[in-house]
């Protein structure tokens, strides 16, 4: 069964530098970068929700110089 893929709200028009999320027939919710589809994380609906969390709150947010 075809996922249905997901795109981010703020990935870019071209469809570069953005992150993909589906669900599989388990209820796991996959995550992908779609530069590299290929690679898939797979975590529980409460752990992305938590994360999705610490996103908001830039818990994750690094500037590389």
């Amino acid at each position: 069964m075809p996922r249905n893929w997901q795109k981010s709200t703020s990935s870019s028009q071209d469809g570069g530098n953005s992150v993909e999320v589906s669900t599989n027939a388990e209820g796991l919710v996959e995550i992908r970068e779609s530069d590299a589809p290929e690679s898939i994380v797979t975590t529980t609906p409460t752990k992305f929700a938590l994360w999705l969390e610490g996103v908001k709150r830039g818990e994750f947010d690094h500037f590389v110089a």
